[in-house]
């Protein structure tokens, strides 16, 4: 009856699903929201178009540049806003964190742990990865207005610059690429809140789903989203996380 202790101890654990459950649609809509700013962040950067041949400053280093001669077009405040879109979405992705970890549960907890923390650590390099691109476009601003004798100088702060972006991009691709298979790895157990068939839906998957399908998209789709491949990856994961948790 209504108020026995039996009662109680139902409607308690009933709310506590309810919370649960609440939060679970929050976290992932959060991250949803993330991946998607980080993709305008993206687009914001890399989606552009340009042709050396406009630039003669810049053709003498179009190795040096290696595609990023495109960003001498962006204005800089586009510049900024890319850049600075993805780092304010970083705590949103980790929110979606939190939403995976508890989807995990019920798998070895160590594992669990592991596997998240990497996803955390991807994206706090990641977003120092990101945020960089903007000081990138204004060396190739500056590549492109000063004298050719000055040139020298810029030129060598892209290639100091370069070497930053390596050293940086190259563990976030790694940890991602070690991350996604455990998560794969943990779903296919069996023992996680999430259906097996989600072990096949995880950021680098979806990445190399992306690059297919792109090529059977109309160009300017292409080119609007040039540059968003991997967050678009991140966004397509978040949803499906998100929908097969949504009632717990």
């Amino acid at each position: 009856m209504d108020g026995s202790p039996l009662h109680n101890e139902w409607k308690k654990q009933n709310n506590s699903m309810e919370n649960i459950t609440l939060s679970l649609r929050i976290t992932g809509l959060l991250a949803l929201l993330g991946a998607l700013l980080y993709a305008i962040g993206d687009v914001l950067l890399l989606a552009s178009k340009v042709s050396l041949d406009d630039y003669p400053k810049l053709k003498p280093f179009a190795k040096l540049l290696s595609d990023a001669e495109k960003m001498v077009v962006l204005s800089p405040n586009r510049m900024i806003w890319g850049a600075l879109l993805g780092v304010f979405a970083t705590p949103l992705v980790f929110a979606g964190y939190w939403q995976v970890y508890q989807g995990l549960s019920g798998a070895n907890a160590s594992a669990v742990l592991a596997t998240v923390l990497l996803f955390g650590s991807a994206s706090v390099i990641g977003a120092f990865v990101h945020g960089t691109f903007y000081f990138m476009g204004e060396y190739v601003h500056a590549l492109n207005k000063v004298d050719e004798g000055s040139q020298t100088v810029i030129a060598d702060m892209i290639t100091r610059h370069r070497k930053v972006l390596i050293i940086s991009y190259a563990p976030v691709l790694i940890i991602i690429v070690i991350a996604s298979i455990m998560f794969s790895i943990l779903v296919a157990s069996g023992k996680t809140a999430f259906p097996i068939w989600i072990a096949a839906i995880n950021p680098v998957t979806m990445t190399i789903a992306w690059l297919i399908l792109k090529h059977l998209l109309p160009q300017f789709v292409r080119d609007t989203a040039e540059g968003a491949g991997f967050n678009i990856a991140f966004m397509v994961f978040f949803a499906c996380t998100t929908t097969t948790l949504w009632n717990g």
